[in-house]
């Protein structure tokens, strides 16, 4: 590293996964340094992040809000700007070492595109960016010799197995699923949950469109995924298994049988740290794991006939292509659709299938296709909402 400290651009700072990662750097004043902050509309929550963190730079996306921000951030001498691309622009800043992409969504592609461009090491909690474009975020890093830290518990537990083992070949990865707050449920059940049961996840505390992925299995299934991109997998290398308890959070076997599991209470903070210190592990107060406390870990096959998203993410991954771009847009409009009771649970998935079926496929996607894709995707989406209300 250049500076004594890391210097940190967190991208989503208001969010779970942001304002976590501020309590792992508040914690580690010697390590880190925050550079950048930026949020889609929380103005009061990221003016406060700024005044305690003291920030260079931050970025408010909804430019309606923009005055407020910089009406109080300016008397601290703190640059404030509006919009998506002016996170595009500041994430290529020269004193940024590390950007965490916490951003939510399709939205996050761009700026950490931008980033990898310019150089910066990425702390990757924005799982869409590699569901939508893995092959070229993958060899873009690779061309710009960035590194790209895993922030999912899941594929943190992964990338802590590896650690000392990159030179042995994978047989095949394990990620665990909870299950969610539904796990066991008929699909007669599901046909009547409210959004309120849904956001209700037994273990993980989340932002409201992971917790209803989570609830679907759809957020296991973009992992899948990512984790294809991640770790240079073939399908057929990577399982899922639901293990309630969430206390075994993702597991890695190796060509001799051997496996690996990555272990401790579900606790996002310490993926987060993991991303951030890397190589080095940093101490931390977090709550310790007992075994007396679990005296019976359990493990049983995910339920893909109700839960039938994550059959559709095998299947886009299957196929390639821009197929996975097309089941994240048009998960994004559903679960949204679903949020402002525009359709039901299970017609989540019904919105996600039919728009495999209809949005063009392209073999080979470029970035502009990619674009391309998405907005044809939620052009789609939306229409397929319209005929079931």
């Amino acid at each position: 590293m250049q500076h004594s400290k890391r210097h940190i651009a967190i991208l989503g700072s208001t969010g779970s996964i942001g304002t976590q990662a501020v309590e792992v750097i508040k914690a580690h004043p010697d390590t880190f340094q925050v550079e950048v902050l930026t949020t889609n509309n929380n103005a009061d929550l990221l003016i406060q992040q700024a005044i305690d963190l003291k920030p260079n730079v931050v970025v408010i996306c909804n430019q309606d809000r923009y005055d407020q921000v910089f009406d109080a951030l300016n008397p601290l001498d703190i640059k404030v700007y509006a919009g998506l691309n002016a996170i595009a622009s500041v994430v290529q800043m020269d004193n940024i070492d590390i950007v965490l992409t916490a951003m939510v969504g399709y939205a996050g592609l761009l700026p950490t595109i931008k980033a990898i461009e310019a150089g910066k090491q990425i702390a990757l909690a924005n799982k869409e960016t590699l569901v939508v474009a893995g092959e070229l975020i993958t060899a873009l890093a690779q061309q710009k010799g960035v590194n790209i830290y895993p922030v999912d518990s899941e594929h943190s537990a992964i990338f802590q197995c590896l650690v000392g083992e990159f030179h042995n070949p994978i047989e095949k990865i394990i990620l665990t699923a909870s299950g969610g707050p539904f796990r066991g449920k008929s699909r007669e059940f599901l046909a009547g949950v409210t959004k309120e049961q849904a956001l209700k996840h037994p273990n993980w505390n989340m932002g409201a469109k992971i917790t209803i992925d989570s609830a679907t299995l759809m957020n296991k299934g973009l992992e899948v995924i990512e984790a294809k991109w991640l770790f240079g997998l073939r399908p057929d290398q990577i399982d899922v298994i639901v293990h309630p308890q969430s206390i075994i959070h993702s597991i890695v076997q190796f060509e001799d049988g051997s496996m690996k599991a990555q272990m401790g209470l579900p606790d996002m903070r310490l993926p987060i740290q993991f991303a951030l210190g890397y190589p080095n592990r940093l101490p931390s107060t977090f709550p310790r794991f007992n075994f007396v406390n679990y005296p019976s870990l359990t493990f049983e096959q995910p339920d893909t006939d109700t839960f039938r998203n994550l059959q559709l993410a095998f299947d886009a991954l299957d196929r390639g292509g821009n197929a996975p771009c097309i089941i994240n847009a048009a998960n994004e409009i559903a679960v949204d659709a679903f949020l402002h009771d525009a359709i039901g649970f299970l017609e989540i998935s019904d919105v996600i299938e039919a728009c495999l079926a209809k949005v063009s496929f392209v073999k080979a996607p470029v970035y502009d296709d990619y674009v391309r894709t998405d907005e044809e995707t939620r052009r789609v989406a939306a229409e397929r909402i319209k005929s079931l209300v």
